[in-house]
């Protein structure tokens, strides 16, 4: 199969357990929350979402096979130990597929996603990252970390506690109110110590 792709960069990771680590960013188009149309401005049923997943207009985006996507990484990442690459989105999950995590091992890569959670993850990725939006079911409760962005109605972080993961965390949502938002996720963190508060950094840092 061919992969819509939005767009594909270097940077450093800014949230997360992983934030700070150097990664190519692989953002596929399209998401399965989203209620917008194509030629819309991307408006997703999360609302809060901040990201721009809608076509392949941005920088390397286009149609790929797995061995061409794989390559176009690798350009990407050019030199260096710990290759480290990162599918998001949009909803990666409805495009990722095991060719193309092959390709991508083939090439030396550590592979993350960063999903909903309303996908199963196929076997082979090495880093799960799941961030559930809204009320929408999550069917993937297990992994590597649950990143969950503050505050959220009709969501019970303390049900979440029984998934498996490895971390949790809470981010705050960004926004006009994004001080209240920080302060909230920050008293959250206090009184429930399971958790952890991740930032988005690469905003502060003027990254992509």
């Amino acid at each position: 199969m061919s992969y819509a792709v939005k767009e594909i960069f270097l940077t450093l990771q800014g949230e997360g357990a992983q934030a700070g680590r150097r990664a190519v960013f692989l953002r596929f188009s399209g998401c399965n929350l989203w209620t917008g149309r194509e030629q819309d401005r991307a408006e997703a049923a999360c609302t809060f979402c901040d990201t721009d997943f809608v076509g392949m207009d941005g920088a390397n985006g286009g149609r790929y096979e797995a061995e061409a996507l794989a390559d176009k990484v690798a350009v990407l990442w050019g030199e260096g130990e710990r290759p480290y690459v990162v599918m998001t989105g949009g909803e990666p999950l409805l495009q990722v597929d095991r060719p193309l995590l092959e390709a991508l091992h083939a090439r030396g890569f550590e592979i993350a996603v960063e999903t909903n959670g309303t996908q199963d993850a196929p076997e082979g990725i090495d880093w799960i990252c799941v961030s559930p939006k809204g009320t929408n079911p999550v069917v993937q409760r297990k992994g590597n970390e649950l990143k969950l962005v503050w505050p959220q109605d009709g969501v019970d972080p303390k049900a979440m506690e029984a998934w498996d993961f490895d971390h949790f965390l809470i981010q705050p949502k960004d926004g006009a109110d994004k001080s209240e938002w920080l302060q909230a996720a920050i008293a959250f963190v206090m009184a429930n110590p399971r958790w952890r508060l991740s930032l988005q950094t690469h905003k502060l840092l003027g990254l992509p």
